[in-house]
């Protein structure tokens, strides 16, 4: 806005959105309107910022603060409120994208961390998910393979690391490097709201030093291993579980990463699982939980 311009005056919503044979307003009026909106928008963030310093002295006052910030249950419940009260000309793209940039940014203002991706399986796709979930504030750490990125988060006190949520043979079982108790663990499966063409649609999972009030069991991940895989076996497990299967221990042996949905598949959801894996041939070696996150959220989209 030039010095000549008059400050900004809010107009009506008639104003805005004027009904019919009611008079439009100029376009000097709606500029005007923009930049309040805008100005108003700015002092928001900053209203924001100052809430966060102040929640960063409570942490400190309590002597919680360290570790990482990330909250997986409560930025999973955020996005898909938005993306359900999400209306307008404004596609939710761009509204999702801004958020993130919001919550990924504040939260390494109250505690800094990096994000370690897999670039592995392609390099662009997985650079996109990154950046559209993290912002450009937030430093970003490469590496060719998703046990390099377990290693990463491992030896740091409060990073994030992105993983492929899909089979890939040549990454080998990544998920066994997350099965001792001090190790990190699965807290977050992205995007937190899936739609046909997302522009950062790459299935990923978020692993972490788990914080356990900031923990979402809607679904567990299990490591498992088996012997006597097959077909059958696959076959036997599909209806109650994502699973991801590559070779171990031999030709018919296979390390599984099982995701098992608490409220489809009920109490002793791992015990059904594992049943039909014996009922179908295989033979269980072991089981050990590597992690949550939230339930898959598919939003349809509006007209």
């Amino acid at each position: 806005m030039s010095a000549a311009d008059p400050a900004p005056t809010s107009l009506t919503a008639s104003r805005v959105e004027p009904g019919e044979g009611a008079a439009l307003p100029t376009l000097g009026e709606l500029r005007h309107e923009i930049d309040r909106i805008d100005a108003d928008m700015h002092a928001l963030l900053i209203e924001r910022g100052q809430i966060i310093d102040t929640l960063v002295k409570v942490k400190q006052a309590a002597g919680t603060e360290g570790g990482s910030a990330f909250r997986p249950a409560r930025e999973a419940a955020m996005m898909r409120r938005l993306a359900d009260r999400h209306r307008g000309r404004l596609p939710l793209d761009t509204v999702e994208g801004i958020w993130r940039v919001i919550i990924s940014t504040f939260t390494y203002v109250q505690a800094p961390y990096a994000v370690h991706a897999d670039l592995a399986t392609g390099e662009a796709a997985m650079r996109d998910t990154a950046r559209f979930h993290f912002g450009f504030t937030v430093p970003f750490e490469a590496h060719m393979g998703a046990a390099g990125v377990v290693a990463a988060v491992a030896a740091s006190k409060g990073d994030l690391g992105l993983v492929p949520a899909f089979s890939s043979a040549a990454h080998g079982a990544w998920w066994t490097g997350l099965e001792p108790a001090a190790a990190p663990k699965i807290i977050a499966r992205l995007p937190f709201v899936e739609r046909a063409d997302h522009p950062a649609g790459l299935p990923v999972f978020c692993i972490a030093h788990p914080v356990a009030d900031a923990a979402v069991t809607e679904v567990e991940v299990w490591s498992v291993h088996v012997a006597g895989w097959s077909a059958n076996a696959a076959r036997a497990v599909a209806p109650l579980a994502d699973v991801i299967a590559v070779p171990d221990r031999g030709l018919d042996g296979a390390a599984l990463l099982v995701s098992v949905p608490v409220a489809g598949v009920g109490a002793g959801g791992l015990e059904k699982i594992l049943a039909a894996l014996r009922a179908a041939g295989a033979s269980v070696r072991s089981a050990a939980l590597v992690g949550s996150h939230a339930s898959r959220y598919t939003h349809a989209g509006k007209p």
